[in-house]
């Protein structure tokens, strides 16, 4: 399986967010993706160096004024007297009526969701790279792969299509189903970080084109807390066609895989032309997060549920944060797809 990736992340190296009530190191490091890439080293898989596709693709998924937003904030926070070195958002309104203020402390909580999503100098740059990665995946597999894989560092699924969250800017999961379906007339997505991937969910809950199905621990005691229930169906054209399938919080590989297949079925009924993986690492029992306790040789079970649906499939990487095991479980769910494909 060729693996597409960028090293334009590195300058994106958040420093700070809010863990109980308190700045903690963020997570989301440079780190991880050199421990993704050591993965696929060991699986063999090639590397390969991601195009520019220029805004198109993002324009698909988000507003006009959210990108200028992201590519403008982190230079317009410093004109702040005594501004800290990454734009973090104090205030943020509950959009019932309110109105768009001028000041970018208040843009900056009308466009981030929470205060785990800093910008810093260079995190536009990382983020648009990281939508050129998932992008240059997603040709590859409309190319004729059967499938592909992409290095998006910083992730993706918690970003909505005008607010950043969870450590997400872009939604590469959404940007490439919706470049995708320029040759398809319907794309599933498969979301299988141990977080529910509610920007995605939120982007496509009104469209009967693209299927959204996530495997995730149960919000009620677990980030994003308010979305990712059962009873979240999708709305108007979308009724039916969003699916979230919620395992306890501390699910070992069992649940996990249960949930995958089940996933399955309603992916088959749903006939895509592919299948898109939000490809979240983070269930692994050795993840900082600690949502749940999967194994590597539970990541290559799910690996094998996948390729048993028989789609053309694009994994793109979310979550799955700094951990000695982080590389080999990547290893793991592409060697158990590819050994089942």
């Amino acid at each position: 399986m060729k693996a597409v990736f960028t090293d334009l992340h590195k300058g994106h190296d958040p420093k700070r967010f809010i863990l109980r009530g308190k700045f903690a190191r963020g997570e989301e490091r440079p780190e991880r993706a050199e421990r993704l890439t050591a993965g696929l080293r060991a699986g063999n898989h090639e590397l390969v160096p991601s195009e520019a596709f220029g805004q198109g693709p993002r324009l698909g998924v988000h507003s006009v004024d959210y990108l200028r937003f992201m590519e403008e904030a982190a230079a317009e926070w410093q004109t702040l007297a005594d501004a800290s070195d990454e734009v973090l958002g104090n205030v943020h309104p509950v959009r019932r009526g309110g109105t768009m203020p001028q000041s970018i402390t208040g843009r900056a909580g009308w466009y981030m969701q929470d205060m785990a999503c800093g910008i810093g100098p260079d995190t536009w740059l990382a983020a648009s790279s990281a939508t050129d990665v998932a992008v240059t995946a997603a040709e590859l597999v409309i190319e004729g792969e059967r499938a592909a894989y992409a290095l998006c560092r910083p992730p993706g699924h918690h970003a909505y299509r005008d607010a950043a969250g969870g450590h997400c800017f872009l939604n590469n999961t959404a940007i490439a189903a919706q470049y995708l379906r320029s040759v398809h007339d319907r794309v599933a997505i498969l979301d299988i970080d141990i977080h529910h991937g509610n920007g995605t969910q939120d982007i496509f809950y009104d469209r009967a084109d693209v299927l959204t199905v996530s495997v995730h621990a149960d919000p009620s005691r677990f980030y994003p807390f308010f979305w990712g229930y059962a009873h979240e169906r999708g709305t108007g054209a979308g009724e039916g066609a969003n699916l979230n399938l919620p395992i306890p919080v501390g699910s070992g590989d069992d649940a996990y895989v249960a949930a995958v297949e089940a996933a399955a079925k309603t992916i088959a009924a749903f006939t895509p032309g592919m299948l898109v993986i939000a490809l979240g690492l983070d269930a692994s029992a050795d993840d900082p997060f600690g949502g749940a306790k999967v194994t590597a040789a539970g990541f290559r079970r799910a690996g094998e549920a996948i390729a048993r649906m028989g789609l053309p499939t694009l994994f793109v990487q979310e979550g799955g944060y700094l951990s000695d095991q982080l590389g080999p479980n990547l290893t793991a769910v592409l060697g158990g797809f590819e050994a089942a494909a």
